[in-house]
């Protein structure tokens, strides 16, 4: 089974963040992304950023990733 520490550790390897909340109960999880990678970028750009540092990952360990994402000053204003 799948942690959220796992998901932390293999988001944080493929993409420079910032802040890198998970939690999640094996099966679905959340998760909060802050990168100055985001900048510039549509949501919908931002979340495949975070597909791509997840990989295949995505298609056979993780069932179902909600996530928020940030760039360091949009988290910063909240």
């Amino acid at each position: 089974m799948v942690t959220p520490e796992q998901i932390k550790t293999w988001i944080a390897a493929g993409l420079p963040c910032e802040h890198l909340e998970l939690a999640g109960d094996g099966q679905h999880f959340e998760a909060v992304i802050v990168s100055a990678e985001f900048r510039g970028k549509s949501m919908v750009q931002q979340h495949q950023l975070v597909y791509r540092a997840l990989g295949e990952r995505m298609k056979e360990q993780i069932h179902a990733l909600s996530m928020k994402t940030y760039t360091p000053e949009e988290w910063a204003a909240r």
